[in-house]
């Protein structure tokens, strides 16, 4: 059994790959740290979806970023029942589907997106004193002094089943789809996703939830009690 650990102030950074567990272990973890839970790639989905209601051209960089700039989102960081608004609009189902899921990566890989979002995804990290936050770039870019920084992985296989089985969809297509995203994130010319070299690498192919989660909390606790 992991030893609670609630620090006065704490920045935990996770990172990796669809499919990981990044979201499921975030909250939990979060709740553990009677904090509050950020997800940064639903950023960009509710900003995608405000793209694709606005029928701009995806390769279009410029009419992308003005789109971006101008959409106003509410996040909510309950890790129990985090929430997305983008222009008022709740787009909490409509940002897992399809459609959104397709456009998402080419909408991140635009600068001027990337770096409006970072910007209020900093905002956010300092209005809280624990905060966990899930993403592809945190330890790398967005909070590089996170008191923790991981990289959740999992085998190929394990993350397809996993993302499957959440989404009612092929696994085979799944796994084709996972690995296209995870060649388009990783090859982007700004901010890709990689693991920090100072990040822990936690393989969750052959581990429960709970058995990530208490992994995190003994990293954490090392890293406060040091």
């Amino acid at each position: 059994m992991a030893q609670e650990v609630r620090p006065e102030r704490c920045v935990v950074a996770v990172d990796g790959p669809s499919g990981s567990g990044k979201s499921t272990v975030s909250r939990r973890l979060a709740t553990a740290l009677d904090g509050v839970y950020l997800d940064t790639g639903a950023m960009y989905r509710a900003v995608t979806w405000s793209v694709l209601q606005a029928g701009v051209d995806l390769t279009d960089a410029d009419a992308v970023a003005k789109i971006a700039l101008e959409t106003e989102l509410s996040i909510g960081t309950d890790p129990v029942a985090p929430h997305f608004r983008a222009n008022a609009v709740d787009v909490d189902t409509a940002i897992r589907g399809p459609e959104v899921t397709g456009a998402v990566s080419a909408v991140a890989a635009v600068p001027a997106v990337r770096k409006h979002l970072v910007d209020q995804q900093r905002a956010i990290i300092a209005s809280y004193p624990r905060i966990v936050v899930e993403g592809r770039d945190i330890s790398s870019v967005v909070a590089p002094d996170a008191d923790l920084k991981v990289y959740l992985t999992a085998s190929a296989a394990a993350r397809a089943a996993r993302r499957s089985a959440e989404d009612a969809t092929d696994v085979a297509a799944t796994e084709a789809d996972l690995a296209r995203r995870d060649k388009l994130d990783s090859s982007r010319a700004v901010d890709p996703l990689r693991q920090a070299d100072d990040a822990v690498e936690v393989d969750t192919t052959g581990m429960g939830i709970d058995e990530v989660v208490a992994h995190l909390l003994n990293l954490l606790n090392s890293k406060v009690s040091s």
